[in-house]
């Protein structure tokens, strides 16, 4: 078989995998990892970081990155035939790098290292690796050491199928509209309805659980019966409390499993609770520090948090005629009383947010603040609508990105980053291979031939998604294991990506990724104007919600259980921190992909944790502005050093130091979010 999985390109053959390819490559990839590993452990070879990295980072390189093509594509273009090739190689892969990250021969290997020979970035490398052999198993014996790999397997196992049953909960849902019940809602939203049940030989609009379709119907649709009818479906999903056609795809066992299983790796690894493991390799001290730091925000959120739902209920009674509103009317009250007080909708400004004209915005500013060239490039992709570019600086290249932008079945929700390859001054040629990352998101497609309009808080995502690409991409590190965001600690990974999303409410960007859909003019001032005045409209609900969500998710992994479930935990979290309590039958935490089948257990509060750092990162750039209100191209210049190109080679405290030239501060998170009066 000529197996593209196996082809020595330094680029994915996404146009040529097929599911058939996945089995045999991965089994070959792990064969010749395995030799590599024997030769490397041999009592022969030599404790040298250079030869190990030669040997095995070579070989690993290539199973990582076959899998990482194989991964993606389960993500982005599901089907039956790759979603069981994926998970028939599944289990070969996690017993693998389980084994190899607790491979006892390579863990004395490196303990041997002589430190004279290592720079600083090899120096920073194998200290990461040693403290990753210890939590990776390397120093458990016998009983424990079977266990602990079983514990991987099963945990890779039940975290798929978590992410399978949130997938197709969500796939699987659609409501067919009559036009007469959807006054309010944006039409280019009912044209794409119309379009998706014409697709399928049905009358009427098909209402599906995708955001691009969900949000508008919550926020704008004036029926009240559909918005419970969506918001129910939406929030019931991979639960006990979905329709009876959908409970087989109820993830609440596979919870409970993956708490248990959790919990008794902690304890395997010495660890009283998965919450302390999960904090070993991050900036947190501690889970007890991580747990006062949110409820010390949420303590400075609430008073502002009560005034949002107060200012909405009284909206709702007075003007809405809803005396008594539910959970399905509180974001359509929110979208109409920010129409009400700022004079403007979100439909309004969307009309001046088409995908091209934003791409050129988003490329302009990053190529004026770090000082790149971005081109359209050529590559194999996944689906005709995916774009392909390459960054370069003084004619050099420095990196490349996928850019996949919009919303599709079979492809999984939200949006997110990940490295095809990572930069590296590659041991077998000495030649400098460059980074190369994914960029991924949801957006609804244009319809009728029109480009597709992005909201502001698509736009805003889109930003969000590329500054982690910048992380990636800009780094000047040469070993890969701390080049870009490899070897950042988690609570750190977010400092570049919510740091790019203030850009989105600078008028001198925002002017010029603005090009009306009907007449090409820029946003008006005044309207954007009315936008800033509103960008923290409800910000104190919304940071409760975000600190419910990691309060939730620390708790979980931190608290004994026995005789808890998930929900108990979690309405004691509401009870502490919530203002806007849902209805008792919600559950969004069945479908919290990025704590049951993401990297983020015991780590959501990562999010608001680095959402500090990238408020007072971006102060210095406010601090720095010129006359004219623009952007100071040496704050840019620091930023890129100190944070941008240095990746994990330091920890992330270090880099933040250097770059502010002090300790970071809350000040500036409640000062860009208006909750300064009652902090």
């Amino acid at each position: 078989m000529n197996n593209p999985l196996l082809n020595a390109t330094s680029l994915p053959l996404f146009d040529q995998i097929l599911p058939e390819h996945v089995g045999p490559a991965i089994r070959q990839l792990i064969k010749n990892s395995d030799r590599a590993i024997d030769i490397v452990t041999d009592q022969s070879f030599p404790a040298d970081w250079q030869a190990i990295s030669k040997e095995l980072d070579v070989s690993t390189e290539k199973l990582s990155m076959a899998w990482g093509a194989v991964s993606h594509l389960n993500s982005v273009a599901d089907n039956p035939e790759l979603r069981s090739a994926y998970n028939e190689s599944l289990p070969l892969i996690t017993e693998f790098f389980t084994r190899l990250g607790s491979h006892q021969g390579l863990y004395a290997k490196y303990k041997k290292m002589d430190l004279g020979k290592l720079n600083s970035e090899q120096t920073q490398a194998r200290n990461n690796a040693l403290r990753d052999f210890l939590l990776g198993g390397a120093e458990l014996q016998g009983s424990d050491r079977n266990r602990f790999t079983k514990i991987q397997e099963r945990q890779a196992e039940l975290s798929q199928k978590f992410g399978e049953n949130s997938l197709d909960a969500t796939d699987q849902y659609a409501y067919f509209a009559e036009l007469s019940e959807l006054p309010g809602v944006p039409q280019d939203v009912i044209d794409t309805a119309l379009i998706a049940a014409k697709e399928e030989g049905k009358a009427g609009y098909k209402i599906t659980l995708k955001m691009p379709c969900y949000l508008p119907i919550l926020q704008f649709c004036v029926n009240q019966e559909l918005r419970k009818r969506i918001y129910r479906a939406y929030v019931t999903r991979a639960s006990d409390q979905a329709p009876a056609d959908s409970l087989k795809f109820d993830n609440t066992n596979l919870i409970n499993e993956i708490l248990k299983l959790r919990h008794e790796e902690a304890n395997l690894l010495g660890f009283s609770n998965y919450g302390e493991l999960s904090i070993a390799p991050k900036m947190a001290k501690s889970t007890e520090q991580v747990i006062s730091f949110l409820r010390e925000l949420a303590f400075k959120a609430r008073p502002y948090a009560e005034q949002d739902v107060k200012d909405m209920r009284e909206f709702a009674t007075n003007t809405l005629g809803l005396a008594d509103p539910n959970a399905w009317d509180f974001p359509f009250i929110a979208e109409k009383l920010k129409e009400f007080k700022y004079s403007f909708s979100e439909q309004e400004v969307k009309s001046y947010f088409t995908e091209p004209k934003v791409l050129s915005g988003l490329f302009t500013i990053i190529e004026n603040l770090f000082e790149v060239i971005i081109r359209p490039d050529h590559a194999p992709v996944w689906n005709e609508k995916v774009g392909f570019y390459r960054i370069e600086r003084d004619g050099d290249l420095i990196g490349q990105f996928y850019l996949d932008k919009n919303a599709r079945q079979g492809k999984r929700g939200g949006a997110w980053m990940d490295g095809v390859r990572s930069r590296w001054l590659r041991p077998d040629n000495q030649k400098l291979q460059t980074p190369v990352a994914h960029l991924v998101c949801n957006f609804a497609e244009g319809v009728n031939g029109q480009p597709a309009l992005l909201t502001h808080d698509d736009v805003t995502t889109l930003f969000h998604e590329f500054g982690h690409g910048l992380h990636h991409m800009l780094t000047k590190i040469n070993e890969h294991d701390i080049s870009g965001i490899n070897g950042v600690e988690w609570d750190a990974v977010e400092l570049p990506s919510q740091f790019m999303e203030n850009f989105c409410w600078e008028w001198n960007v925002v002017k010029n990724m603005t090009s009306h859909i009907d007449t090409n003019e820029h946003l008006p001032r005044a309207l954007f104007e009315k936008m800033v005045a509103a960008k923290n409209f409800q910000s104190g609900l919304q940071t409760l919600r975000q600190i419910e969500f990691a309060l939730f998710d620390m708790l979980l992994h931190t608290e004994n259980l026995q005789g808890k479930n998930l929900m108990d935990i979690l309405e004691n979290v509401r009870n502490e921190v919530s203002v806007l309590k849902p209805p008792i039958w919600n559950r969004t935490a069945h479908t919290f992909s990025h704590i049951f089948s993401g990297g983020y257990a015991a780590g959501y509060y990562s999010y608001k944790w680095a959402e500090v750092l990238s408020a007072d990162a971006y102060s210095y750039f406010e601090e720095m502005a010129l006359a004219d209100g623009s952007t100071n191209l040496l704050a840019g210049k620091r930023f890129r050093k100190e944070i941008l190109e240095t990746g994990g080679s330091r920890p992330a405290m270090t880099s933040f130091q250097h770059f502010r030239g002090r300790d970071p501060s809350v000040d500036a998170l409640l000062k860009h979010q208006g909750m300064t009066e009652h902090a």
